[in-house]
C-alpha cells in the first residue's frame, strides 16, 4: 500500500505531462492556421480583392459561387461599391473572379480557425485535461476570436459606400488583433512545453517582453503603411524624400492625423519603429549575453536578434523595389515569425507554467465561453433574416 501511495504522484505528474504534450501540439497547429491566415490577409489587401464580397455570411458564404447565374450577382454586387466605379470599371467577370477567390479563402480560413480551437477545446474539456489556470486563459482566446470575424466585417464595411479601399485605422486594428491572436496563443503554447532551465532575472524577463509589444507595434504601424499604400513612395533607404529626417511630415491639421493619414509620416514612423525594435533587440542580446552566458536563455536572445535583423534586411528590400507581391507577403510572414519567436522567447524566460495541484478547470468555464461566443456569431448572422 505505502509503495502504491508513493507512485500515485508520479502517474498523476505523468499524466498531466501527456495532457500538456496534446494542448501543446494542438495549439501549435492553431499557430499555423493562424500565421496562413494572416498571410493570405495580406495577399488579399495587396490585390486589392478584399472588397470583392459585398456581403457579410458568416454561415452561408461558406459556399461559393456554383454557376454562371450565382457569379453574375455576386459581380453585380461588386459592381454597385466605388471601387469598381472608380478602380476595375470594365473588369472582366475572370478578372473578378481572381480576386474573389483571395477573399472567400481568406474568409474560409477564417472559419476554419474557429473550428480548429473551438471543437479540441471542447474534446479537451469533456475528457478533462484542462487545467484549473489555464481554461480562462483558452476561453479568452476563443472570445477575442469570435470579436476578431466582426471586426473584420466592420473593415470591409468601410470600404464599401465612400472609399474604393478600406480604411486604414480598420486595416491596423484587424491586423494587431490578428497578431495578438497569434501571440497570445505562442505563448499559452510555450508555457506548456518543458522547460530545460530555471527562469531568467526579472530584467531580462522584462526586456524580452518589452520585445514583444515593440513588435506588435510595429505591426499595428505596417497596417496603416499598408492600408495607405505608404511603402510606393520614397522608394529610398536610409534616407527618406532625399533626408534623414523628411520636411513637411506634421502638414495636416489637427496634427494628431498626420500619425495615421499621412503616407510619408506614416512610413516615417514606421522606419523608426523598425530602427527601435533592432536596437532594443541588440540591447536584449548583449545584456542577457551577460547575464546568463552559455544559457538557453542567452541563445534564444541570440536568435531574435539575428531574426530581427533578416527581417529589417527584408523590409530595406522591399521598400527599394517598390513593394512587389512577393517581397510584401515574405515581409509580413517574417514579421509573424519575429513576433512568435519573441512572445515564446518571453515566456521561456518565465519558465513553464507550474503543474497543477487542483483539480482540472471546472466546466462552467468552458460552457461560458463557448455559449458567449455562439450569442456573438448568432448576433452577426440573425440580421440577415430580420
Amino acid at each position: 500500500m505505502a509503495a502504491i501511495s508513493a507512485a500515485a504522484p508520479l502517474v498523476a505528474r505523468d499524466r498531466d505531462l501527456y495532457n500538456r504534450a496534446l494542448l501543446r501540439g494542438w495549439l501549435y497547429v492553431v499557430v499555423l492556421v493562424l500565421f496562413a491566415l494572416v498571410l493570405v490577409g495580406g495577399a488579399t489587401r495587396l490585390t486589392g480583392a478584399g472588397l470583392s464580397i459585398t456581403e457579410w455570411k458568416p454561415i452561408h458564404g461558406v459556399i461559393p459561387p456554383l454557376n454562371d447565374a450565382e457569379w453574375q450577382e455576386e459581380f453585380q454586387l461588386y459592381q454597385q461599391i466605388p471601387q469598381y466605379a472608380e478602380l476595375n470599371k470594365g473588369m472582366s467577370i475572370e478578372a473578378f473572379k481572381s480576386i474573389f477567390w483571395w477573399e472567400w479563402v481568406h474568409r474560409i480560413l477564417a472559419r476554419s480557425v474557429g473550428l480548429v480551437f473551438a471543437l479540441p477545446l471542447l474534446f479537451f474539456w469533456a475528457t478533462r485535461r484542462i487545467e484549473r489556470g489555464l481554461g480562462p486563459k483558452l476561453v479568452g482566446i476563443l472570445l477575442i476570436g469570435g470579436l476578431q470575424g466582426a471586426i473584420g466585417w466592420w473593415m470591409v464595411a468601410s470600404g464599401l459606400v465612400d472609399r474604393v479601399s478600406v480604411s486604414q485605422y480598420r486595416l491596423a486594428t484587424h491586423l494587431t488583433l490578428a497578431a495578438l491572436i497569434f501571440t497570445a496563443t505562442m505563448v499559452v503554447a510555450r508555457g506548456l512545453a518543458p522547460h530545460s532551465e530555471p527562469a531568467a532575472d526579472r530584467s531580462t524577463q522584462r526586456l524580452a517582453g518589452f520585445i514583444v509589444l515593440l513588435a506588435l507595434i510595429q505591426i499595428y504601424l505596417g497596417g496603416l503603411v499598408a492600408g495607405l499604400d505608404a511603402g510606393l513612395s520614397y522608394n529610398t533607404w536610409p534616407l527618406m524624400d532625399g533626408k534623414i529626417i523628411p520636411g513637411d511630415l506634421l502638414i495636416l491639421e489637427p496634427a494628431w492625423r498626420n500619425f495615421f493619414e499621412s503616407p510619408k509620416t506614416v512610413q516615417f514612423i514606421h522606419r523608426l519603429g523598425a530602427y527601435t525594435v533592432f536596437a532594443v533587440a541588440l540591447w536584449h542580446m548583449i545584456a542577457t549575453r551577460r547575464r546568463l552566458p552559455g544559457s538557453t536563455h542567452a541563445r534564444r536572445a541570440t536568435l531574435l536578434f539575428l531574426l530581427v535583423l533578416v527581417q529589417a534586411s527584408i523590409g530595406i528590400g522591399t521598400l527599394l523595389m517598390q513593394v512587389p507581391l512577393h517581397m510584401a507577403l515574405t515581409h509580413q510572414a517574417f514579421a509573424l515569425i519575429v513576433l512568435g519567436f519573441a512572445a515564446a522567447h518571453w515566456r521561456g524566460t518565465k519558465g513553464a507554467y507550474p503543474l497543477p495541484t487542483r483539480p482540472p478547470m471546472k466546466r462552467r468555464y468552458i460552457l461560458f465561453g463557448l455559449l458567449a461566443a455562439a450569442i456573438v456569431y448568432i448576433a452577426i448572422e440573425l440580421p440577415r433574416y430580420v
